[in-house]
């Protein structure tokens, strides 16, 4: 089960949600905006330090009985947010970043495309096939 999810800096309103399978959305919403606030207390716990050191990775935000969520922040302060089973053992550190930089990436070349206005919710055929195709790889 993984749900990933951008949220736009000043409202924190999400640009995409994708989750597998989807009977479990609405406590997934629920469980991504409750990690919104722990990746702000990272943020202004990191203050200087983040700009310095360029690390946009937050870790394990925290941990649930079913569910584990990672965050990851962009310099112009947009949020990922991943929910992933607890059961997956599989699933290293290194890999979880390396599906943020994916994610980040992807985010990256729909900001670069001109016929998309910034603040809308995402809507793009590629980003999807990169998404299922890291759930995929994940599930």
């Amino acid at each position: 089960v993984l749900l990933s999810v951008i949220c736009s800096p000043p409202q924190n309103y999400p640009l995409y949600i994708r989750s597998v399978p989807t009977e479990n959305e609405l406590k997934f919403h629920y469980t991504v905006h409750t990690s919104l606030d722990v990746v702000d207390e990272k943020i202004s716990a990191m203050g200087k330090a983040l700009v310095d050191q360029r690390e946009l990775y937050l870790g394990l935000l925290y941990p649930t009985e079913d569910y584990k969520v990672y965050g990851y922040v962009t310099n112009s302060k947009v949020k990922f947010v991943m929910v992933v089973d607890s059961s997956n053992t599989a699933l290293r550190d290194n890999e979880i970043r390396s599906m943020f930089r994916k994610l980040h990436n992807s985010y990256t070349d729909i900001m670069c495309n001109p016929f998309y206005n910034p603040g809308d919710r995402i809507q793009s055929r590629a980003f999807d096939n990169m998404v299922n195709s890291m759930m995929v790889q994940v599930c």
